[in-house]
């Protein structure tokens, strides 16, 4: 695996990796905002076909729009990232995809959960994307159109747009073809 924009901080220790995100990071285009920002992290590899991607995510999120998930890539005008964004002190179960424009859906959770468990499922062009919060049942998020490139970027993803970053681990990390 590789980086897209090094964190200052991280580590693998046994299977897990522990990540501090850097200062006012993301991944965003255009939409509401006016902006585009691609300075986000990304650890990942390339996968060809169809695949799923699993995760089981827990952090420190302080700051407006802290995040940490799933990200499946082709450039920087078309991806998907999922996983929590803290909004209003809630965490929410939020999906982003981009293509050319980003859009933004969330589900709050009921109570700010330890940790949360990601998965997304790419078959030919769609992606699924579904949570958990006991890693055995999973709720669908979103389905939506991405890409028909084959070969793709996928791996965790974290930023810190408003704050100066947060710690976070990922576990439990695996992906498996179709």
């Amino acid at each position: 695996m590789e980086w897209y924009n090094e964190p200052p901080v991280w580590e693998v220790i046994d299977e897990a990796i522990a990540i501090t995100s850097g200062a006012k990071t993301d991944f965003w285009r255009e939409t509401h905002y006016g902006f585009i920002r691609d300075n986000g992290h990304f650890f990942y590899q390339q996968v060809q076909g169809e695949f799923i991607v699993e995760v089981k995510v827990s952090g420190e999120y302080q700051e407006l729009y802290d995040q940490a998930g799933l990200m499946v890539r082709l450039d920087e005008f078309n991806w998907l990232k999922c996983g929590i964004e803290f909004v209003n002190n809630v965490q929410q179960v939020s999906a982003v995809v981009t293509r050319d424009y980003s859009d933004w859906s969330v589900v709050p959770m009921p109570h700010n959960p330890p940790a949360i468990w990601m998965r997304v499922t790419r078959c030919d062009t769609a992606v699924e994307v579904q949570y958990s919060l006991d890693g055995t049942d999973y709720q669908m998020l979103r389905l939506a159109y991405l890409t028909p490139v084959k070969t793709v970027s996928v791996g965790i993803m974290c930023a810190s747009p408003e704050g100066n970053g947060f710690p976070m681990r990922f576990e439990k990390f695996q992906i498996r073809s179709l």
